[in-house]
């Protein structure tokens, strides 16, 4: 099998605020990630990624990254629902969520988060945690993807 190349490798954002989105989105893509796809709600990204995870023939994200802000506990509701069908295929999830304390942070890997990221107000802390983000995916990606 080799790999198709018209379908490349990307990150998946689910994320209910477009501005965040966006902003995230270009702070991604100049540490050097993949491209992005974004999806608008946590209904919509959940149904986007059991088609694409259902189809075999799919390129699958190398990350899926959730950014709810529709209630305080919205990510980790995302996460509960949803990580049992990510983590059967081999997609790690990420969170962007407002700093927490430990507990806060083990909340989220006990719902089956692998990584929880930090929204930061400051500029160059939010680049950071970019890079921090794509240097994740990147230590994430299967060595024998490459040439299938």
């Amino acid at each position: 099998m080799q790999a198709d190349l018209s379908d490349p490798p990307f990150i998946a954002l689910i994320d209910d605020d477009h501005h965040s989105a966006h902003l995230l989105t270009r702070m991604l893509a100049a540490q050097g990630a993949p491209a992005i796809r974004h999806f608008e709600t946590a209904e919509a990204g959940a149904a986007a990624l059991a088609a694409i995870l259902g189809d075999h023939q799919a390129t699958w994200p190398g990350l899926v990254i959730v950014d709810l802000k529709a209630h305080s506990g919205a990510n980790l509701d995302f996460a509960a629902r949803h990580h049992a069908m990510l983590r059967q295929k081999g997609v790690p999830l990420a969170v962007m969520a407002p700093p927490l304390d430990r507990a806060g942070r083990q909340l989220l890997h006990d719902a089956g988060v692998a990584a929880v990221f930090f929204r930061q107000p400051e500029l160059d802390a939010y680049r950071r945690e970019a890079a921090a983000i794509v240097d994740f995916w990147a230590r994430q990606q299967r060595l024998d993807a490459i040439g299938m």
